[in-house]
């Protein structure tokens, strides 16, 4: 069992940061891939970045390539999505995730969601 809490959403203007974080807890976190997920107000839930716990390897939605940054801080049982450059198509529910494969398309377990708003 793994559980996830995120933190960090909130209401920013185009072209703002925003940083996000989820503390896991749980299993041992070396055997997982933590992911972000997100899903858009009319819109279907869309995978957005993920790396393995144990060595970093990272994976990127093309859609925030070069604009989004996962990362995990492992004293801290904690994973991070640092979002730059943001625009209003960012505007959605935030979830984060853990899962055993690095592609998984439907995680094992979630958190409950943060709420990110990008203003035109």
């Amino acid at each position: 069992q793994v559980q996830l809490v995120e933190s960090g959403g909130g209401l920013v203007q185009a072209g703002g940061s925003l940083r996000l974080s989820c503390a896991v807890s749980g299993d041992t976190l070396r055997w997982y891939s933590m992911g972000w997920f997100r899903r858009a107000p009319g819109k279907e839930r869309e995978f957005v970045a993920a790396l393995t716990w144990e060595d970093g390897i990272t994976r990127y939605a093309d859609s925030v390539k070069g604009r989004f940054t996962i990362s995990r801080d492992n004293a801290k049982n904690t994973v991070y999505l640092q979002m730059n450059s943001l625009a209003p198509v960012d505007t959605a529910v935030y979830y984060c995730t853990a899962d055993t494969s690095l592609a998984a398309r439907n995680p094992l377990y979630w958190g409950q969601g943060t709420q990110v708003t990008v203003s035109s």
